[in-house]
C-alpha cells in the first residue's frame, strides 16, 4: 500500500505514541494538516506564534519524560521557531520541530516563504535533515526521535519539501534505528567510579553540586539515595532544582550568582566537589579562575565528554548516563559504610554560614513583596504545583522561595534566557498533567512577549494561574542599572502598562489586580481552589524598589556576593 510523504509523517508520529503535536499551519505544510484532519491519534494543538508552539513542546518535555513535538511552515514559520529551538538547546531539552520546505526545484531560488532552514538552525540544533526523497521520510523521524532523546537530549529538526508530502512510496517504519557516528556512552568506567567513591569516603569537606542532568536522566531517587548515605551537603543550579528534595535538611539552597551563601561558601571551600550533570557555567562558579584559586579534588560525571573540563578541569571523570553511574557508585558507598564523623566540623562550618539568614527580606504592610507572593504561593499549593517561568527578577524569586521537592516541577529557561517562555511551557504542562495545578509566574516584561497565547488557553480550556509580579520595570535590567551604572535607567521603566486583570477578561479569562499585601493569600486561594478549572490572571502590583540577593557580579567570584544587609 502506497502512502503519500504527509501521511508517512502522521504515521510515523503515531508509532511514536506522540500525544500531542504543537503547530500553525502554512502552505508548505499543508499535505501533512490535511493528514492530520483524518486522525484522532495525535491531538493538534494550535497555538498562536511558532515560537510558542516550540516552548509548548518544550514544556510537555521537561514535564514529562517524552520528546516534545512541533510542526511549524517554511520561512517565516521556521524562523519564528528558532527562538524556542535554542532554548531547548541551551538546555538539553529532547525535541523533534519539524519544518516545512518549498518544494525541492524552487529550493535556492528565493521561492516564496524560502529559507535555509537547515543552515540557519544548524547551530542551535543536536541535529537537522533536509528530506530530499520521500522513501527517507519514515528512517529519518525515527533518527531524529533517537537522537533527540539519547546522550545528551537536544533538539532535533527534519525540514521537508512540500513536494516530497505530495509523493508516495510504501510506509515501513524501523524498529531500531544505527548510527555509526553517534554511539553515547551510557555505562560509566567501573575503575573511575571506585577512584570517585575512595576520594568522597575520605572526604573532610564534601559537596554535591547537581544540575539538570539529574532530572533528564530521571536519576533524582539515585542522587537523593547516595546523598543520604553519604550525608553530605547537597546544591542544585537552577536547572537542577527538584532533583533532590529542597525541604531536606541536607539542602543548603540553590548556588550561583543569585545563589544562597552557604551553597556558595560550601562550594568554593569544600575538599572533594562531586558534579552531577552540571557543567560549571558562569552563572554557577563565577570566575573560573576564582573558583580554582581553592584546592579540591572534582569528580564530574556527565553524560556529554564535551563537557567535562570545558571550564574547570576535574580530576575524575566519568562519562555515562547519571542515573546508571549514581547507583553504581551508591552500591560502593554503602558497602563501605561512611563515617558521619568526617563531615561533622565541615556541617558545624556551614551551619555557621547558614546563620546569616541569607533569603530574608524585610516585610511590609503597605506594598507587596514579591518573594511574599511566591511564599504564600507555596504554601497554598502545598509545594504540589508546576512551576513555569519567564526570565529576570521573578524567575529568580520563584527558584529561591518556591521549595520543589520532586523534578519535573520546575520548568524554566536556563541557558538561554528567554522571555516570552513561561505562558507556552505552562500549555505543554498543563495538557500533559491536566489534573494537576500549573502556575506561571512572570513578569509584566515577560508576559507581553507571548501574550497572544492566552487565545490558546481559552481555545484548549487550559486552567493556567499567571502570577505576575508587575514592579513596572524590567528588573534585572534595573536591577543592574543601579548597582553598576549609577542608577541610570536607560529603557527598563515601562510607563504604558495595560491593565492586565482586563486584558486576561477581553481572552476570556478571569483577571484579579491586587495591591495590597493583606489581599494576596485571598487571591491566590481564589484562583488555585475557588477556580481551580479556570485560567485567572493575577496582576500582583508588588514593591518596584525590591533587588534580588543574594548576588553575584558578572565576572566576580562565588565568595564575592552582595547580600542585602551590605547596603
Amino acid at each position: 500500500m502506497l502512502l503519500t510523504g504527509a501521511e508517512i509523517v502522521v504515521r510515523c508520529l503515531q508509532e511514536e505514541k506522540v500525544e500531542y503535536l504543537f503547530g500553525y499551519p502554512g502552505g508548505a505544510v499543508l499535505f501533512i494538516y490535511d493528514e492530520l484532519f483524518k486522525q484522532d491519534k495525535v491531538r493538534h494543538v494550535l497555538v498562536r506564534h511558532e515560537q510558542a508552539a516550540v516552548h509548548a513542546a518544550d514544556g510537555y518535555a521537561r514535564s514529562t519524560e517524552s520528546v516534545g513535538v512541533a510542526l511549524v511552515t517554511s520561512g517565516p514559520g521556521a524562523t519564528n521557531a528558532v527562538t524556542g529551538i535554542a532554548t531547548a538547546y541551551m538546555d538539553s531539552i529532547p525535541m523533534v520541530i519539524i519544518s516545512g520546505q518549498v518544494p525541492t526545484p524552487a529550493i535556492g531560488l528565493d521561492a516564496f516563504q524560502e529559507v535555509d532552514t537547515v543552515g540557519i538552525t544548524r547551530p542551535c540544533v543536536k541535529h537537522n535533515f533536509l528530506v530530499k526523497d520521500v522513501k527517507d521520510i519514515a528512517e529519518t523521524i525515527k533518527k531524529a526521535f533517537y537522537i533527540a532523546k539519547t546522550g545528551r537530549p537536544g533538539p532535533v529538526l527534519v525540514d521537508i519539501p512540500k513536494d516530497i508530502t505530495a509523493h508516495k512510496c510504501e510506509f515501513v517504519y524501523p524498529e531500531s534505528v544505527s548510527l555509526r557516528s553517534y554511539n553515547p556512552v551510557v555505562k560509566g568506567h567501573h575503575g573511575q567510579i571506585k577512584k570517585a567513591a575512595q576520594l568522597l569516603l575520605e572526604a573532610k569537606r564534601p559537596m554535591i553540586y547537581t544540575g539538570g542532568g539529574v532530572v533528564l536522566s530521571n536519576a533524582a531517587k539515585e542522587l537523593t539515595k547516595l546523598a543520604r548515605a553519604l550525608g553530605f551537603p547537597v546544591t542544585n543550579t537552577l536547572m537542577g532544582l527538584g532533583g533532590f528534595p529542597a525541604t531536606d535538611k541536607q539542602f543548603v539552597g540553590m548556588l550561583g550568582m543569585h545563589g544562597t551563601y552557604e551553597a556558595n561558601m560550601s562550594m568554593h571551600y569544600c575538599d572533594v566537589l562531586l558534579a552531577v550533570g552540571a557543567r560549571f557555567d558562569d552563572r554557577v562558579i563565577g570566575d573560573p579562575k576564582h573558583f580554582q584559586s581553592e584546592p579540591r579534588k572534582i569528580i564530574h560525571i556527565d553524560i556529554d565528554p564535551s563537557s567535562i573540563s570545558k571550564r574547570v578541569k576535574v580530576d575524575v571523570p566519568i562519562v555515562g548516563d547519571v542515573k546508571e553511574v549514581l547507583e553504581e557508585l551508591a552500591r560502593l558507598i554503602e558497602a563501605e559504610k561512611p563515617n558521619p564523623e568526617n563531615s561533622a566540623a565541615w556541617w558545624r562550618q556551614i551551619d555557621e554560614w547558614r546563620g546569616k539568614q541569607c533569603m530574608l527580606y524585610k516585610g511590609s504592610d503597605e506594598v507587596i513583596k514579591p518573594q511574599f507572593v511566591v511564599q504564600k504561593m507555596w504554601e497554598v499549593t502545598g509545594g504540589d504545583a508546576f512551576v513555569a517561568t519567564d526570565v529576570g527578577q521573578h524567575q529568580m524569586w520563584a527558584a529561591q522561595y518556591y521549595g520543589f521537592d520532586e523534578p519535573r516541577r520546575w520548568v524554566t529557561s536556563g541557558g538561554l534566557g528567554t522571555m516570552g517562555f513561561g505562558l507556552p511551557a505552562a500549555m505543554g504542562i498543563q495538557l500533559a498533567h491536566p489534573d494537576k495545578p500549573v502556575a506561571v509566574v512572570t513578569g509584566e516584561g515577560s508576559i507581553q512577549m507571548c501574550i497572544q497565547e492566552l487565545s490558546t488557553c481559552k481555545q484548549y480550556r487550559l486552567p493556567i494561574k499567571v502570577v505576575s509580579l508587575n514592579n513596572r520595570y524590567l528588573g534585572m535590567v534595573r536591577q543592574w542599572q543601579e548597582f553598576f551604572h549609577g542608577n541610570r535607567y536607560s529603557e527598563s521603566y515601562m510607563d504604558s502598562l495595560p491593565d492586565f486583570a482586563k486584558v486576561a477578561e477581553a481572552y476570556g479569562h478571569r483577571g484579579i489586580q491586587i495591591t495590597k499585601p493583606s489581599d494576596v493569600e485571598g487571591a491566590l486561594r481564589e484562583a488555585f481552589i475557588t477556580h481551580k478549572n479556570d485560567l485567572v490572571f493575577m496582576d500582583f502590583q508588588v514593591d518596584s524598589t525590591e533587588n534580588v540577593y543574594p548576588m553575584v557580579q558578572g565576572g566576580k567570584g562565588l565568595t564575592e556576593m552582595i547580600l542585602a544587609e551590605d547596603l
